[in-house]
């Protein structure tokens, strides 16, 4: 049910998309002492590895490790785990709630072959999902700091069937709003692909309690190796498709058909892929369902029998796009995707996210829509999905969020602080027509 939002001047504005986490050492406290003697080991080696990239990255002018991803605790990775010093820095830029999701090492996860890539997998699936519960209770106590302005999003293990159905169980109470992370489960996965029915007790877990299911660019991606720089080329060349596999795996194994109270999210993928994936789907639904002589009716018609809608009839209906950085070339396909189903996102505290320039951004960008569209994506959109009580935001939106006048107000590229140009949404280079991310 969609939010009566409050008459005021000002945006409520929501970032459907922000990264947290603690530092390394400081995951400790939250982790069953059966494991701690383990977690000192693998603290240290973490440490090491840090180290290690940092020297790799030593020629740039600016690493991926300045945003403090795998717990590097310099001054911009205090941003994922300092709750006075995110408020006060989100508050300057105009925001005054957030989505959060995971960006630091959480225990016993080895160690990425970067900083942009997925840990590979290893065999101890004990300690590993030991690691990300202990993650999702520092969640929970940092969520708690500032419970009205954070949705957080926790995290479930795939070889843990049992487990995850539990630890959604526990989140609902805790009051993580945001909901379950849905892991990917790519081709080098031990894990079965997301459409086996073995996890359907999670599906059914997470829309027995409201729970959102999001899917984060990143987080499905297979292992690209540690030959720099081609492995983190290919990363990036290829990220956006990994995380859109999820959503017509979930969709043609009948997970939407079977709970079609559940909300699921796509988050920084960026809005141009989704006209032309979903007619896409619908084709091949159409020829799977229909067709009485093709391949992809002998291929598919037994999957798609189960289906009672096309694919963009569920995403109309359960689907949502988490827009990190809009850009002012995607309005018309925002518009396509319906402004209803997008939801903005400063990616803070990433590098390549609109912090600290938030208020150009949006005037860079949204000055393109009509003020109720842009309600609509600021705020409307996240609140319903994520829960957030936008009468208790307003009195913090009043005193920090620009003012609907404001952002409606057009601004030159000549005016964008050359800094705020390494963000997407930002950045004249990037706005080509077709642009994914």
């Amino acid at each position: 049910m969609r939010p009566t939002l409050p008459t005021t001047d000002h945006h409520i504005v929501i970032s459907a998309d922000a990264h947290c986490g603690a530092d390394v050492r400081s995951y400790k406290q939250y982790l069953e002492s059966k494991y701690h003697d383990d977690f000192d080991s693998w603290a240290t080696s973490i440490e090491e590895g840090v180290a290690r990239q940092k020297e790799l990255f030593k020629d740039m002018e600016r690493s991926p490790l300045e945003v403090g991803v795998d717990g590097d605790p310099d001054e911009f990775g205090d941003r994922n785990w300092s709750s006075e010093r995110r408020l006060r820095e989100q508050e300057q830029d105009g925001v005054v709630a957030t989505v959060l999701f995971p960006n630091t090492q959480p225990p016993f996860a080895p160690p990425a072959s970067s900083s942009f890539e997925a840990p590979p997998y290893e065999d101890n699936f004990e300690y590993r999902w030991a690691g990300l519960r202990a993650h999702n209770r520092w969640l929970a106590d940092f969520v708690s700091q500032a419970p009205e302005r954070r949705a957080g999003v926790f995290q479930i293990f795939l070889g843990d069937v049992e487990g995850s159905v539990a630890e959604i169980e526990w989140a609902a109470e805790q009051g993580l709003t945001g909901g379950v992370l849905v892991p990917g489960a790519p081709p080098d996965s031990p894990f079965e692909p997301l459409y086996s029915k073995a996890y359907e007790p999670i599906w059914a877990a997470a829309a027995a309690h409201g729970m959102p299911l999001n899917h984060h660019a990143g987080g499905a991606s297979p292992n690209f190796g540690n030959h720099f720089p081609a492995s983190l080329a290919m990363f990036m060349l290829e990220v956006q498709w990994w995380t859109q596999r999820a959503l017509w795996h979930l969709m043609f194994s009948g997970v939407f058909e079977r709970h079609p109270e559940l909300d699921y999210v796509i988050t920084e993928t960026g809005t141009a892929w989704v006209p032309d994936t979903l007619a896409k789907l619908d084709s091949f639904y159409h020829r799977m369902k229909f067709s009485r002589y093709g391949s992809e009716s002998i291929f598919g018609g037994q999957a798609v029998a189960q289906m009672s809608l096309t694919p963009s009839e569920y995403f109309e209906r359960q689907c949502h796009i988490g827009a990190s950085f809009l850009r002012p070339a995607e309005t018309e396909i925002a518009r396509s995707v319906g402004t209803h189903k997008v939801m903005w996102g400063s990616d803070y505290p990433h590098i390549e996210g609109s912090h600290p320039h938030t208020k150009e951004h949006l005037r860079l960008t949204f000055a393109n829509y009509s003020v109720d569209e842009t309600v609509q994506m600021l705020t409307a959109n996240a609140a319903t999905v994520y829960n957030f009580d936008v009468e208790a935001l307003l009195p913090l939106a009043e005193q920090f969020c620009p003012t609907k006048e404001a952002v409606a107000t057009p601004i030159d590229y000549g005016e964008i602080p050359e800094r705020a140009k390494g963000c997407p949404g930002m950045n004249p280079l990037n706005q080509l027509e077709g642009a994914t991310a």
